[in-house]
């Protein structure tokens, strides 16, 4: 039962390893909500900034949310306080 919870333990994180790639992962400093290009501080993303074309907006012209692509041609989605909700894959 030990090497088999041994060999489980050992296996399960290879069969996700390849999951999300680097250009898409969180942990990358290009999608990171830290990096002043995604920062809900810069202009570019602030939802006060009516002419930015980040800014994702409701139905109502309401600010839901900002995109920002970075250097590897991945779309990060944030919520307004600057929190990584998504990504679109380049």
């Amino acid at each position: 039962m030990k090497k088999l919870l041994l060999c489980t333990l050992f296996f399960v994180p290879l069969a996700f390893a390849d999951v999300t790639s680097w250009e898409d992962s969180p942990y990358n400093s290009d999608n990171s909500e830290y990096n002043w290009d995604n920062s809900s501080n810069n202009w570019e993303s602030n939802p006060n900034n009516w002419n930015s074309d980040r800014i994702i907006r409701d139905n109502n012209g309401n600010a839901s949310g900002y995109a920002v692509p970075n250097s590897n041609g991945v779309i990060n989605i944030y919520d307004l306080d600057g929190n990584r909700e998504g990504y679109v894959p380049n």
